[in-house]
């Protein structure tokens, strides 16, 4: 059994918060690049330009890719031979979320009622998912997430009868009815299965797959690239202003569910879609 002590994953948790809402994934990054290369229409092309622009300039480290820097998603592997010591996994998170959020100017977001909207000041709490996993050491994940494109989101509980097609018709409908308001190119991560939250949570946790990965799984990297290429053939285009680049990938992910269950659920992310990790 090894001890770690909390306040190690409060570090790296306001380490993360400031390198995810600065430093764009690589693979992210080389996507970008890569259908800013290929698109044919002058006006996507010169917005893809200065995505990439922006970009740069982030990674100065004074400035944040987005003005919103997002509801503060942390997701922790936490290895089953770990023993936490010092205080409480979720205190030591949002106490990173706290300091990151003060400590490198990141805009405050969270109001602690949905209704009654007062801001809580430090951008917490966190929405935390914790997984236990085999081993001893503890995946800390942030993904700061803006609500442009989260409030794009939509989930359905789809017969079975619907199948595939049901599932990619659904997935297409969701990235035509967001249009323009998520900023795109999107990227747009997809649950399949298990039961409303569980979809919920596979198609958030699908955003945080790499952009130069095919699904694993045969059956659904085809499916990932069917949906890619009608998602493009929208038209939508980079911040609405058409051509073909309207989403960059196309993550799924899927999980078994009831007999009676088809659940899908569709996340999209913009095109800074960020994430850091760390092992401790």
């Amino acid at each position: 059994m090894r001890e770690l002590d909390v306040r190690e994953i409060t570090e790296a948790v306001a380490s993360l918060c400031v390198k995810a809402n600065h430093h764009l994934e690589g693979s992210t990054k080389a996507c970008i690049a890569r259908f800013a290369a290929e698109e044919p229409w002058a006006p996507a092309k010169a917005v893809l330009d200065i995505i990439e622009e922006n970009i740069a300039i982030a990674e100065e480290g004074e400035f944040p890719l987005c003005q919103d820097t997002g509801m503060a998603c942390v997701f922790i592997d936490l290895g089953q031979e770990v023993h936490l010591t010092g205080g409480l996994l979720e205190d030591a998170v949002n106490e990173g979320v706290r300091r990151g959020y003060g400590e490198g100017y990141l805009r405050k977001s969270i109001v602690a009622d949905p209704l009654r909207r007062e801001n809580t000041g430090d951008n917490t709490p966190a929405d935390l998912v914790v997984r236990l996993t085999a081993g001893d050491r503890v995946k800390i994940t942030v993904a700061p997430k803006g609500f442009g494109s989260e409030n794009m989101s939509q989930i359905r509980m789809l017969p079975p009868s619907a199948g595939a097609q049901g599932v990619e018709d659904f997935v297409v409908s969701v990235c035509e009815a967001a249009g323009a308001n998520p900023c795109p190119p999107i990227v747009v991560g997809v649950g399949i299965g298990g039961n409303f939250n569980k979809a919920a949570l596979l198609a958030k946790r699908a955003l945080l797959q790499p952009l130069d990965e095919d699904n694993p799984d045969p059956y659904y990297a085809e499916m990932e690239h069917r949906l890619l290429e009608r998602i493009n053939g929208l038209g939508i285009g980079p911040q609405g202003f058409g051509g073909r680049t309207t989403a960059l990938k196309v993550n799924i992910l899927s999980a078994p569910t009831h007999i009676a269950g088809l659940p899908v659920a569709v996340n999209i992310n913009c095109h800074v879609s960020r994430h850091a990790e760390v092992v401790v």
